[in-house]
């Protein structure tokens, strides 16, 4: 029984299992840091290349690079079309109802040439302008056109109005861009600039007015009385409605810090001058035998271009005066 028991127990006792020794530390070069994954040694996946746009730019950064061209200081040619375009694409709603679409192409050109030599202040007053001017234009339009008075395609303006109301005043920003005169004559030409813009306005304001609630016209060059709508004709309601319309664009050039206030007076005082002078024009040339190619146009360039040059001369004459 007891070789039995001892048998037994050799049978199953276990032979010694000698111990792994672990080092306590490891060697920055063994492979197990040098390879933790032997069996995929690049497990990072792979890029789809072909998705990918590396030279992306983001939308925000575009809109920022734009932003800051349009607010360059001075204008410049870059900054002057993209702020026109911009302006153009948000404002195309209110264009058509007073533009053709050559008139807006024109109008476009205007607008970019007016940024460039003013600034978003001058760009402001034209469009101020031309919004007021488009406004009264349709001021009881049914009733101009029954009585065949009214501007022609509903008060939509072609590139050859767009021309003969802004002609003066692209001179003067041509001469103010290339500085002609030098600094000293660069405030001159933007008070010519505001006075050829007030003498439009003035016209336009005072003629569509006049046709709308004159309730007697007068031919300027004899007082006698003549149809709404004739050429030369005016009426009080039109002659102060014309008055108010450049007191109130000459108001906002001064508002915007591109003239004074002498400076204002100075723009009406030439814009009623002009305007005197093209209806004395229109009742005595336009139309007659030899001036066939006196149109409104053309009256409108002669017109614009007294009431600039007037006050430019005006200012001039007061300088030299308190000098």
């Amino acid at each position: 029984m007891a070789w039995s028991t001892t048998l037994l127990h050799f049978h199953f006792k276990s032979p010694a299992v000698p111990s792994l020794q672990f080092p306590h530390s490891l060697s920055k070069k063994s492979p197990i840091f040098l390879n933790p994954n032997p069996i995929n040694p690049n497990p990072k996946p792979a890029k789809m290349q072909f998705f990918r746009r590396p030279n992306a730019v983001p939308v925000h950064g575009v809109v920022s690079r734009a932003m800051d061209i349009i607010q360059t200081s001075p204008p410049t040619w870059q900054s002057a079309i993209l702020s026109n375009l911009v302006i153009f694409v948000v404002g195309t709603p209110l264009l058509v109802t007073g533009l053709s679409l050559s008139g807006i192409c024109a109008a476009f050109l205007l607008g970019t040439l007016t940024w460039r030599a003013f600034g978003s202040p001058g760009f402001l007053l034209v469009a101020s302008y031309f919004v007021i001017g488009t406004a009264v234009t349709k001021v009881k339009m049914a009733q101009k056109e029954a009585q065949g008075v009214a501007e022609k395609k509903k008060g939509r303006r072609g590139p050859g109005s767009v021309i003969g109301s802004s002609a003066a005043g692209c001179v003067c920003a041509f001469l103010t861009i290339y500085g002609v005169g030098g600094e000293a004559f660069t405030r001159l030409w933007r008070l010519g600039f505001i006075a050829s813009f007030c003498t439009k306005l003035s016209d336009t304001v005072s003629s569509e007015i006049g046709k709308a609630y004159g309730k007697t016209t007068y031919l300027v060059t004899n007082f006698q009385i003549v149809p709404r709508g004739t050429e030369g004709a005016i009426s009080v309601e039109g002659t102060f409605s014309g008055l108010l319309a450049s007191i109130l664009l000459a108001s906002i050039g001064c508002l915007m810090g591109e003239i004074n206030v002498p400076e204002v007076v100075i723009c009406v005082i030439a814009s009623q001058i002009a305007n005197l002078g093209e209806s004395i024009i229109g009742a005595a040339f336009q139309g007659k035998e030899g001036f066939r190619w006196l149109n409104n146009d053309a009256v409108n360039v002669i017109n614009i271009s007294i009431g600039c040059i007037l006050a430019v001369l005006m200012q001039q004459i007061l300088q030299n005066w308190h000098m």
